[in-house]
């Protein structure tokens, strides 16, 4: 069992906690199915460093992991790991996240090391230039709820709060990492749309999905796409409640 990077030296008061699904993300990517498929995605002697990046990255637990463990799971330790999040508490907490992963894994073997780019505050992908990303990873606020959260925009991050507006501030922040809107799929289905134009001709993303966002109905709209999309689900958690059983499915270009 690869290991879990530690996240004790941060606070959840305005960041997302790791939780089932977190931990879902990271037993999906360590699979043996998974590291096979994924080295033979990117042979170390016939393809470049593949770039990866964490959508929502949040604690930074799962890039961490992702990047720690890159020569398992990648077949390879020269991948590039970069991470974007909505909410600039977390993008700087997922950064000392993956750093001190780095460290506790002992990479020191120069040429062999991923490359940690950075962890960008932007709206999912939007600040990455389109057809670059080899694997994509995004655990979507999935979670099923009248409305979307309140704009970024709107909840004064930096800004000197009054205890009651800190608060207040913090769990607008928290519920921006789960409030999917209708059926969990709002923010899903807009990454989905942008799917085809981020990943690169080898791309491959990993998506994290409950019972009610209609994982089956997903899959079935990718390999609708021009272009010989495939997607399968390739991780899953037991049935804990309804709509909390979680999957996460792989898309990718198979023709």
């Amino acid at each position: 069992m690869l290991p879990t990077p530690s996240t004790t030296h941060l606070t959840f008061t305005n960041i997302y906690e790791p939780s089932e699904d977190s931990y879902l993300l990271l037993d999906t990517l360590s699979l043996p199915t998974e590291t096979l498929f994924l080295t033979s995605r990117f042979p170390t002697t016939t393809t470049p460093a593949p770039l990866i990046l964490e959508i929502g990255v949040g604690s930074g637990v799962v890039l961490a992991f992702a990047a720690a463990n890159a020569k398992t799971i990648f077949g390879r330790g020269d991948v590039a790991v970069l991470g974007t999040d909505v909410n600039a508490v977390a993008a700087g907490a997922a950064a000392e996240t993956v750093q001190r992963a780095m460290v506790e894994s002992h990479h020191s073997d120069r040429g062999t090391k991923p490359a940690v780019l950075k962890t960008v505050v932007c709206d999912l992908a939007s600040a990455v230039r389109e057809g670059q990303i080899d694997v994509l990873i995004f655990n979507p606020p999935y979670v099923p709820t009248p409305d979307l959260p309140t704009p970024l925009q709107d909840l004064h991050v930096g800004e000197v709060l009054d205890s009651q507006a800190r608060f207040e501030r913090d769990s607008k922040l928290l519920e921006l990492s789960y409030a999917g809107g209708t059926d969990g799929m709002e923010t899903p289905n807009r990454l989905l749309e942008q799917l085809p134009r981020i990943l690169s001709v080898r791309g491959v993303a990993y998506i994290l999905l409950c019972a009610q966002n209609n994982p089956e109905e997903v899959k079935a709209r990718v390999r609708s796409w021009s272009g010989g999309w495939s997607a399968e689900t390739v991780g899953s958690s037991g049935k804990k409640a309804g709509w909390e059983r979680l999957c996460v499915v792989r898309i990718w270009r198979a023709g």
